[in-house]
């Protein structure tokens, strides 16, 4: 009889499991080998940064959260910024979080979670430039931007004219040494890490005049992997609500 009744109960599992999709293969293989692969660029301060062999910031507390719902092991993935979404579909990460702006052209390759943080596109130049005023006037300038950011975006499809220039770079902080050495004219970037590139480079400024629209960060994952995005879900929402990401950008924008 206890035979029978287990045999009833295994089934009645594996029915409840089949009726709500059961596990996605990433969940499987998240939980089998006991670790889960966060992929972003640490060139993102306060979000991402490097402090000796380790990548810290904003992004870093919410992906350790992740691994301990989960009960496995973070493995962090530093990568070119613009690589990240070819990785993820590629199955060498499982998720991305990376000052992840949300936007309809990558809404068709990956899965968004729920958004966590609003931010907005600024321009830094240099401090005795009467020049650049605010948008209107990078039509003609040579203006840098991190490769394939919001930054990219905006100044490639609204700001710079084919009188101008857009350079992209591999980082923020490469862009501030070409503005530093009048190689280029601005730099278009998000807000948060704007003011930690002035504060660590004197001679710069930003520019009360905001570069483009409101924007709101969430982290990825593949298309199909409803489950790993609840837990995701699940742990902003608690992070929000006991207001732990503000006090993590407050803390993390703070570090010299």
């Amino acid at each position: 009889m206890k035979k029978i009744l287990v045999m009833i109960l295994a089934l009645a599992l594996g029915l409840t499991i089949a009726g709500c999709g059961g596990k996605s293969e990433t969940m499987s293989k998240i939980q089998k080998e006991g670790k889960i692969v966060w992929g972003t660029n640490a060139e993102f301060a306060p979000f991402e940064m490097r402090s000796g062999d380790k990548v810290i910031g904003v992004d870093a507390e919410i992906a350790k959260k992740v691994a301990e719902k989960l009960g496995v092991e973070l493995v962090v993935e530093d990568m070119d910024f613009g690589g990240l979404i070819s990785a993820l579909n590629a199955k060498q990460i499982d998720f991305i979080g990376a000052g992840f702006t949300v936007n309809a052209e990558r809404e068709e390759q990956v899965l968004f979670t729920k958004k966590y943080f609003k931010a907005v596109q600024v321009i830094i130049v240099k401090e005795d430039n009467t020049d650049i005023n605010g948008p209107d006037d990078l039509a003609d300038k040579k203006v840098g931007v991190q490769e394939n950011t919001t930054g990219d975006f905006i100044a490639s499809d609204e700001l710079v004219s084919e009188s101008g220039e857009v350079i992209r770079f591999m980082s923020p902080m490469e862009a501030v040494l070409d503005l530093k050495n009048s190689r280029i004219d601005a730099i278009v970037i998000d807000n948060l890490p704007a003011q930690y590139l002035v504060a660590q480079n004197p001679g710069l400024k930003i520019l009360e005049e905001k570069a483009g629209e409101d924007e709101e960060y969430a982290m990825a994952v593949r298309k199909g992997d409803d489950d790993l995005k609840k837990v995701i879900d699940e742990v902003l929402e608690e992070l929000i609500a006991s207001g732990q990401i503000d006090e993590w950008v407050e803390e993390y924008s703070l570090l010299d």
